[in-house]
């Protein structure tokens, strides 16, 4: 009897979620599109719809993100697969007037490529998909995530079962190292080996945690799997609890995800009421429920000891290693903590094998990458892209370039901590390993484009000030090194630094890289450092000749007006806030240098170009 047959679920009610011949309207329902009316979007199409009494012949779909979050909200229609970006409310009419029921798709509602200046139909069809591999993101989109009867329509829970009736544990551990699976919180230190060490120690009871805390500027990578496709994570974190001997988990996820909680929470009571949590799953010997913790959104409990000492109770601040938590973890037991992605692809990793997952990548980091792709680029969102694809294709293929014409200047992956790579590294496969040569990381999936107006001190002088207000405080090199560099980052911003401060920043790092306690300390200096690297002609720049090369430094900026330039339409005098411009109605105007508080918006509201930065 398979999996399906043991549920209550009617065979039809998850039969027509793969039925090529449906016709249904998925409507995202991720954070991004959440936050621009897509709710509102879905109940004015399921209005219209039951205006036309074609509800039973049409359905619409809440689904997760479709990682393209700019031109939410997103609404696609089934099976053409017809793809339209930035719907409101008002469009429901529309939709269902020229596409469901006259069969024409609404042309204003494609999408339209910038680079290209063409109009695109289909979702398959645009750039921005057209070099990923969604495999980890391939339920976002489709299955309706508070709905485990669409998880099981796509092979949801068919590993637990193949686990549960087939597999003793040491099977499943030897599966998942023979795989490859590097760890996708950051460190990339292999899932399997991870999971033999706990297995190993002799003392119960053992743990499985679930790492969702997620606190990079701009990442959003596990929030949209939570939100997404739940139940992944969950069967890949009872696979993990059988495989170490675990009993109980915690998926530790940050308050500030409410949706990804909720939808967590629904999924966790649907698993129970089918069996698949709780006293003997799925009729075996085998129990095993899960618990959410909200974290308070303190960045360092994304390290583990701190989320650990944070589900206890205590403050989130890391702890000495060793013992490493496989052997003394939560509440000083043994306790497995993987990334959200890393449990989310281990159903999928015994369900179609070793084999399959080693081909996927590159043999070092198989598998696929998960980014969060924000910045200067013209296509952000996010995206699912092959491991050993190049940075070049990431920028330029998936994200389709720089905007408006400007020149690519550096790219910032593995989020705060991460490492900053100029246009030389453009070629630099995507991978663990290749990445750390290049003198970046993975890290857990951010990755931000800078294009030639954006100031490199001010870049890393961003990341550090991250690093000292999420700091925990309790190692000093972290709490006071992390300070003291952000200092003399500001100094030479204000035009104050010295060339002595360029070794003293290399001395802190050294300091702080060495002496701290956790890799929020230990890696706090790498966007410093690697700016530092790549970029020293714009450090000397700021200290040697008092100017910022991007024109982003306020105390090295001056803004003059061209006079032959200028018509004297007098908008920038009246728009400057301190009163710095003046003149007469068409005559060449002024800036007074010591009124003006280099704010910009001079230059900004000058129809003329007659307001230069020198």
């Amino acid at each position: 009897m398979s999996v399906r047959e043991k549920l209550a679920i009617p065979a039809e009610v998850i039969d027509i979620v793969k039925d090529p011949k449906h016709r249904w309207i998925a409507v995202c329902r991720g954070t991004g599109c959440a936050s621009s009316a897509s709710a509102e979007v879905r109940q004015a199409l399921c209005e219209e719809l039951d205006r036309r009494n074609l509800s039973e012949q049409v359905e619409v779909r809440r689904t997760g993100c479709f990682g393209f979050c700019e031109e939410g909200p997103i609404v696609v229609v089934h099976p053409e697969e017809t793809f339209y970006t930035r719907v409101t409310p008002s469009d429901a009419e529309v939709i269902v007037e020229e596409h469901i029921v006259g069969g024409h798709p609404v042309e204003r509602l494609l999408y339209h490529d910038p680079a290209s200046e063409t109009t695109v139909e289909r979702w398959y069809e645009i750039g921005f998909y057209g070099k990923q591999q969604r495999i980890l993101l391939s339920n976002c989109g489709i299955i309706d995530p508070e709905n485990i009867g669409h998880y099981l329509a796509f092979e949801g829970y068919v590993a637990l079962e193949k686990v549960l009736t087939g597999m003793t544990p040491d099977e499943v551990i030897e599966e998942v190292t023979e795989s490859g699976l590097r760890g996708r919180g950051g460190a990339g230190f292999p899932a399997g080996v991870k999971w033999g060490f706990a297995r190993k120690t002799q003392n119960w009871p053992k743990y499985v945690i679930c790492n969702a805390d997620e606190g990079d500027p701009g990442a959003f990578m596990d929030r949209s799997v939570l939100e997404g496709d739940p139940h992944s994570v969950i069967e890949g974190m009872i696979i993990a609890g059988y495989a170490i001997g675990a009993e109980a988990g915690y998926i530790y996820c940050r308050a500030e995800y409410p949706l990804a909680i909720k939808r967590v929470e629904i999924a966790l009571e649907e698993a129970r009421e089918q069996g698949l949590l709780g006293e003997k799953i799925l009729g075996s010997d085998f129990s095993f429920d899960i618990i959410i913790k909200e974290g308070a959104g303190a960045f360092v409990c994304g390290e583990e000891t701190a989320l650990m000492a944070s589900i206890q109770g205590e403050r989130g601040q890391p702890w000495p290693r060793p013992p490493y938590p496989a052997v003394s973890g939560l509440w000083g037991q043994p306790s497995n903590v993987n990334n959200v992605k890393s449990y989310a692809y281990t159903p999928r990793i015994i369900r179609m094998g070793a084999a399959w997952f080693k081909n996927l990548g590159t043999e070092g980091s198989p598998g696929t990458a998960v980014f969060a792709l924000t910045g200067m680029v013209n296509r952000t969102g996010l995206i699912e892209v092959p491991m050993g694809i190049t940075l070049r294709e990431i920028i330029y293929d998936v994200g389709g370039g720089i905007p408006l014409g400007r020149k690519f200047k550096a790219v910032q992956t593995g989020g705060p901590l991460g490492g900053c790579l100029p246009e030389e590294h453009l070629d630099t496969p995507v991978d663990f390993d290749s990445l750390v040569e290049a003198g970046s990381v993975m890290g857990s999936g951010g990755m931000i484009v800078a294009d030639e107006t954006t100031c490199m001190v001010e870049f890393a002088k961003y990341f550090m000030q991250f690093v000292c207000d999420e700091s925990c405080g309790k190692c000093p090199p972290c709490r006071i090194g992390s300070t003291r560099m952000l200092e003399v980052l500001e100094r030479i911003m204000a035009g104050e630094g010295k060339l002595e401060d360029l070794d003293e920043i290399r001395r802190l790092a050294q300091g702080i890289e060495h002496g701290s306690l956790c890799a929020l300390g230990q890696l706090a200096p790498a966007p410093v450092m690697s700016t530092l690297l790549h970029f020293e002609d714009e450090y000397r720049a700021h200290i040697e000749e008092e100017r910022c090369p991007a024109g982003k430094c306020r105390a090295l900026i001056t803004y003059e007006i061209i006079e032959d330039l200028c018509t004297g339409c007098m908008v920038c005098a009246r728009k400057c806030p301190s009163k710095a411009i003046s003149g007469e109605k068409r005559e060449p105007h002024v800036i007074d240098q010591e009124l003006c508080e280099r704010c910009g918006l001079c230059m900004e509201v000058c129809k003329f170009d007659a307001i230069v930065v020198s």
